[in-house]
C-alpha cells in the first residue's frame, strides 16, 4: 500500500473539496491495511452551549475518517455513500485535538461496515461509530 506522503494527497483532496475537511484539520498518524489513525481538531464552532463537542460533530468527523480509509484503500476508485451511522457517546469532548481511528469490519462487493472511534488525548474512548456504506464507483482526480 502507499506510504504516508501518498496519504497526504487524500487528506488534501478532502480539505479542498469538503467543508468538514477544512474544519477538522486531519493529520496522518498511522495506517495498516484495514486500519487508519488520524489526529483531528474540534474548533470552537463545533461546541454546544455547554462547552462540549456537539454529538453530531463527532459523528461527522468519524463519518469522514471511516470514509477516508475506503477511498484510500481503493486509490480513489470508490466513494462510500452512507446507509447507516450508529453512534455511542461514552464521554464528552471539549474541543481541541483528538485521535480518530477507522477499522474495516466487513467489506463486501457493494456494502462495507467500518468502525470509527474517537479518543481524547489521554487515550480515553469518547465515541464509537458504526458506519455502513454503499460502495459507488468513482474516479476522483486527486491532483
Amino acid at each position: 500500500m502507499e506510504n504516508h506522503k501518498d496519504f497526504e494527497k487524500y487528506i488534501e483532496f478532502h480539505r479542498k473539496n469538503g467543508g468538514t475537511g477544512k474544519m477538522f484539520k486531519f493529520k496522518f498518524l498511522e495506517y495498516k491495511e484495514g486500519f487508519l489513525k488520524l489526529e483531528a481538531q474540534f474548533p470552537k464552532e463545533t461546541l454546544n452551549p455547554g462547552g462540549s463537542v456537539q454529538g453530531g460533530q463527532m459523528n461527522s468527523l468519524l463519518d469522514d475518517v471511516t470514509s477516508l480509509i475506503l477511498i484510500y484503500e481503493s486509490k480513489g476508485s470508490i466513494y462510500p455513500s452512507s446507509i447507516n451511522l450508529h453512534s455511542h457517546h461514552h464521554r464528552p469532548l471539549f474541543g481541541g485535538k483528538v485521535i480518530a481511528t477507522a477499522e474495516i469490519i466487513k467489506r463486501g462487493k457493494n456494502i462495507t461496515t467500518i468502525k470509527g472511534e474517537l479518543y481524547d488525548l489521554n487515550g480515553k474512548l469518547a465515541t464509537t461509530l458504526m458506519h455502513t456504506v454503499f460502495l459507488i464507483k468513482s474516479d476522483f482526480d486527486l491532483k
